[in-house]
Formats: C-alpha cells, sequence, structure tokens
C-alpha cells in the first residue's frame, strides 16, 4: 500500500513525486512511455516558450548555455533530476483505471494497467498530460498512411509538397523547418491569420516568408477531405473548394487530456469544456483522495497550464495530502 500513485512521469508528475519524497510518502510514478514522454516526442529543434529557470522542478537550478532550453536539454535535464531524487517509478506501464477500494475515512484505491497489475494506493494524483490525444478533423482520409497529427523533424519531408492544418507554435515551427529543407509548404487555417499565442520570435520571420511566396497560406478555410496525394479544402467565406498537393498532411491542431481515462477513474468532467471538477485550492477532485496535476486539468484550455504553472501543483497537492498549510499556486487556474 503506498501512500501516493502518480499517474504520469512529465515534469508535473515528476514533481509530484519530488514533494511526495520531501514528505516523506512512500509512492510511485507510473508512466505509459518513457520519462518525460511526451518531450521525447517533441519535435527534435523545438525551443521552449518560458525561460529555463520557469521549468525548473525540485528547486534544482536549469544550467544552459543561452536563456531559453532546447528539447533535447529539457530531457537531459528531467532524466537528471530523477536521478537526483532516486525517484521510484515504473515506465512503460499504462494505467487503465483508477477505483476506490473502501470508503469512508479508510478509502483507498486500486490502480490497475492495461496488461492487468494492479497496486494500491491512499491516495492517487493524475499527471498524465495532453499530449496523447490529438485533437481531430474527424473527416475522411485523417487516418491515411501520409497523415498524422505529430511532427519530428523536416527531412523527411525535403522536396515534397507538405499540407499544414492549424497555425499555432507547433504548424508554424514545423512550417518554417520545413521551408528551410525544401519543403513546398501550404498553411490552412480556418482563421484570418495566425494565433496570437505563436511565439513572438517566430511571427515575423513566418510573416516574411508568406510575404516572400515561400510559404503558402490559406486563411478561413479548412480541409474537408484527405485523398492519396491531395487534401480538399473549402473558403469558409466564399464556399469555394480547392484541391492542393499533398504527399504529407501534417495536422497540428493540438492536443487535449484523455477524458475516457479521467472518466474511467470516476473523474466528473464538463461536456462542453472536458475540465474536471477539482478544488481550485487543493486540485481534489469530486472522488476524495484523486487528484489531477499539471495540464491534465485544463480540457481543451491546454494553453492555460503547462510546465510553468503546472509543476507548483504538487506543492498543494502534498500539503493537503498530508495536513499542512496549502500553498497557495497559479493564478491561472481561476480561468479554467
Amino acid at each position: 500500500m503506498y501512500d501516493v500513485i502518480i499517474v504520469g512521469g512529465g515534469p508535473c508528475g515528476l514533481a509530484a513525486g519530488i514533494e511526495a519524497a520531501k514528505a516523506g510518502l512512500s509512492y510511485l510514478i507510473l508512466e505509459k512511455g518513457s520519462l518525460t514522454e511526451s518531450i521525447r516526442r517533441y519535435p527534435r529543434m523545438m525551443r521552449f516558450f518560458s525561460t529555463a529557470e520557469n521549468i525548473e522542478i525540485g528547486g534544482i537550478p536549469f544550467p544552459i548555455s543561452g536563456v531559453k532550453a532546447n528539447r533535447n536539454e529539457a530531457l537531459q535535464y528531467y532524466r537528471k533530476v530523477a536521478g537526483y531524487f532516486h525517484l521510484d517509478f515504473k515506465l512503460f506501464t499504462e494505467v487503465d483505471r483508477v477505483e476506490p477500494t473502501a470508503g469512508g475515512e479508510d478509502t483507498a484505491f486500486t490502480v490497475t494497467t492495461t496488461t492487468g497489475d494492479a497496486f494500491q494506493a491512499r491516495k492517487v494524483i493524475m499527471a498524465t498530460g495532453y499530449f496523447d490525444k490529438p485533437r481531430r478533423l474527424g473527416i475522411p482520409g485523417e487516418d491515411l498512411p501520409h497523415v498524422t497529427h505529430y511532427y519530428d523533424e523536416p527531412f523527411r519531408y525535403s522536396y515534397t509538397n507538405v499540407v499544414i492544418v492549424g497555425a499555432s507554435n507547433s504548424a508554424v515551427e514545423a512550417a518554417l523547418e520545413l521551408y528551410r529543407a525544401d519543403a513546398h509548404v501550404t498553411i490552412v487555417h480556418r482563421a484570418d491569420d495566425f494565433r496570437k499565442t505563436v511565439k513572438y520570435w517566430l511571427v515575423p520571420d513566418v510573416k516574411n516568408r508568406v510575404k516572400e511566396g515561400k510559404i503558402h497560406t490559406q486563411f478561413n478555410a479548412c480541409v474537408t477531405r484527405i485523398e492519396p496525394g491531395k487534401v480538399m479544402t473549402v473558403n469558409l467565406q466564399t464556399g469555394e473548394e480547392t484541391e492542393l498537393p499533398a504527399d504529407f498532411v501534417l495536422v497540428l491542431t493540438g492536443y487535449i487530456p484523455d477524458a475516457d481515462l479521467l472518466r474511467r477513474c470516476g473523474i466528473e468532467l464538463n461536456d462542453e469544456t472536458q475540465v474536471p471538477v477539482f478544488d481550485r485550492e487543493t486540485f481534489e477532485t469530486n472522488l476524495p483522495g484523486l487528484y489531477v496535476c499539471g495540464t491534465v486539468m485544463a480540457g481543451i484550455y491546454t494553453e492555460k497550464v503547462f510546465i510553468e504553472n503546472g509543476r507548483d501543483h504538487a506543492k498543494a497537492i502534498i500539503d493537503h495530502i498530508t495536513g499542512k498549510p496549502i500553498r497557495k499556486v497559479a493564478e491561472l487556474i481561476e480561468r479554467i
């Protein structure tokens, strides 16, 4: 019987493990992939928006030569922090459900994995993030082999026609890298411009490339169908349909938490926003003893919770579990 089981081995899950260890609690981190799996799957040349000190965990400095860390530096850092604190985790262990096993003051939980293994804990913290579940377009052809919801590096796509769906950070970064690797890039987005949340240093770069005709765009448009070698789009203002050549299609429209997993664990969600029911001070859900930590609590509003504020949720959660005064964290939670 563990005091705490933490589901998810990303930065927020590791932060929860560190806080549990500091409090003298027995704990176990269960991670469905590798350590910080979501960061490992980021684009290989990605650089964080937050400065290095804002994505530190456990009070361990994150030394880098510049101001903002890249993917590889983050992977090295979180691995070293996990080793420094001798965190207890099981990797490549996917949780299927969490179920209460008793009532009253003796309430505990059984955490069952997809392979049938079961672990017992008095408290459970869900820190599963959102990167595993892409926002789908729900159109014909979305599951064809040349369509992907993830982007890693540009070199596979050199001298090919690539259609990117979306206009956020991931889409803009991919478009710029692909253009510089000699791909023919077209961005399709339903709004009339790039999203306002795009990293400020990318905006002039991408807009100048568009002006030069080196990156093509279809704004106020959406993809209606994907076929081998092409996509069909429609202009949302005029209704005009267009056929675009597409050797590859990158659907970079973002990601959302796994609502099905949360519901299987008994957590209530808002039907429209997918935001779970949780206390804004303690992060405890509608099930006493079951908590949410990090971006998993954000529902469709994933841009409001990230490492920079999500890492501190663990402090409040462990305070609540141990009965200490709860440290105030992250005003952004109130906006969800």
